[in-house]
């Protein structure tokens, strides 16, 4: 401290900040969120001297706020938006509101078996470690887990059978026996013999015999 500014004195109380919420206060909260940087609660608490107490009472109670966790989404390229832009105007170019409703969209993706671990949300509220591990405290995965691939298809009239693969990387010739198979099943029983099935570009989707 004396090296620092020459005084015995301290720059700042050495007790715990102030839980106090002034006007001045909230303005300044309201007016450092208002920037582009992030800042989080114990952060705001220090820039202010005031108590984290204080920071989440201006906050909710005076700001009326909430806090919300990132929305993860896929990355649309330029690329992307210009095909889907395409394809958008292409279905109301040749499609009149009766034929939209005989559109049957699908997907698939691969789940690992694994499951999903948030260290963040997944805690267990114990008194020792040891515990904590007795009581499912430990999250073991596999080096390479096992995935898998799970299909649906949705209309305007419900949704299709789920085909579900655990063998594996599919390829076009089981993507049309095991896939394409229960599409035309259902297509043509819920929607008759005039309906359309579009498909994006992945692999086995594009290939020739598909």
């Amino acid at each position: 401290m004396i090296r620092e500014n020459g005084s015995i004195e301290l720059s700042t109380s050495p007790g715990r900040a102030r839980t106090i919420r002034t006007k001045e206060s909230i303005k300044k909260v309201k007016n450092r969120l208002n920037q582009k940087k992030k800042v989080t609660n114990r952060k705001l608490a220090a820039e202010l001297n005031i108590s984290r107490t204080s920071v989440s009472q201006i906050l909710k109670d005076d700001l009326l706020l909430q806090s919300y966790r990132k929305i993860v989404e896929p990355l649309l390229t330029a690329e992307h938006k210009k095909k889907r832009k395409t394809f958008s105007s292409w279905v109301r170019t040749h499609f009149r509101k009766e034929d939209t409703m005989k559109i049957l969209f699908s997907d698939e993706k691969l789940f690992d078996i694994d499951g999903i671990y948030n260290s963040q949300n997944d805690r267990i509220w114990t008194v020792s470690r040891a515990e904590a591990d007795e009581k499912d405290g430990v999250k073991q995965n596999r080096k390479f887990p096992q995935k898998v691939m799970v299909w649906l298809a949705v209309c305007s009239k419900g949704v299709s059978p789920t085909v579900m693969s655990d063998e594996g990387t599919i390829d076009h010739d089981r993507y049309i026996r095991e896939v394409l198979a229960v599409a035309l099943k259902y297509g043509n029983d819920i929607l008759g013999t005039d309906w359309t099935f579009p498909q994006d570009s992945a692999k086995i989707h594009i290939h020739h015999l598909t």
